[in-house]
């Protein structure tokens, strides 16, 4: 696992294919002409601190934290899904001990933020916002309600698709990823220049969670699989540090 989709060099590190991540500056998505440095990087030496802490594990997660559908109150609105799958490395082996946070906007489109004021029905039974740790096999689950769509004025009556912005922690402070996933059969999905701006399609894909009727509990909830590749030809997109995915 590497910091925020930058990837170290040497024996057993390979780079990702070219196209796999979104590129610091994407002009289709606005918000990247601020975001992006303009200046060529400087590469810093990591530290101690930097490789050896703080460490982020199953000390950080409560019983709960899973289940983001009930909140103070009750049950939050909308439809319950279940969203699992594994974190493996190159060589298809399980990553365990991996922290997962997420956080998406509830049933309507809204974030359980202040400054989130578009219309959307607010729904105080829903923070938005759960955690867990992958066990021996690298798996992962959430049990959350499916975020709606919700305008975001980056052009002309643009619309982000659903999705869940996903944020992994390795072994120190340092190794952090954070990437989105979306929902199949999305026709939002070919018109969202965030997902657009990772530029293979095929890794585009990738960022795509797949319906799996298996893991749906019946009378409950639908279940979408989507497992999370570090490294290697199958990598799944990350965010680049100072550009590709925002909090959008």
């Amino acid at each position: 696992m590497t910091s925020s989709g930058s990837h170290p060099t040497g024996p057993g590190y390979a780079r990702p294919p070219v196209g796999t991540n979104p590129p610091l500056a994407s002009p289709a998505y606005r918000s990247t002409a601020k975001r992006a440095p303009s200046q060529p990087l400087v590469p810093l030496a990591a530290g101690a601190t930097e490789l050896t802490g703080p460490l982020f594990g199953a000390e950080r997660v409560r019983p709960g934290d899973d289940d983001l559908t009930r909140g103070p109150g009750g049950e939050a609105v909308g439809q319950r899904i279940v969203v699992a799958g594994r974190v493996i490395d190159g060589d298809g082996r399980p990553v365990p001990g991996t922290l997962i946070e997420i956080w998406q906007a509830n049933a309507s489109g809204r974030y359980h933020h202040q400054r989130d004021g578009w219309p959307g029905t607010l729904d105080p039974n829903f923070t938005g916002g759960g955690r867990t740790v992958t066990d021996a096999e690298g798996r992962y689950r959430f049990l959350t309600v499916r975020p709606g769509a919700y305008p975001w004025g980056n052009h002309p009556n643009a619309w982000r698709p659903a999705h869940i912005h996903l944020s992994l922690f390795g072994r120190s402070f340092s190794q952090r990823l954070v990437t989105q996933m979306y929902f199949p059969d999305d026709p939002l999905l070919a018109l969202d220049p965030i997902l657009c701006s990772v530029p293979d399609p095929v890794a585009r894909r990738r960022l795509v969670s797949t319906y799996d009727h298996g893991l749906t509990e019946p009378e409950w909830a639908l279940g979408f699989r989507w497992d999370i590749v570090l490294r290697g030809r199958e990598e799944t997109p990350f965010e680049a540090p100072g550009g590709g995915f925002g909090r959008d």
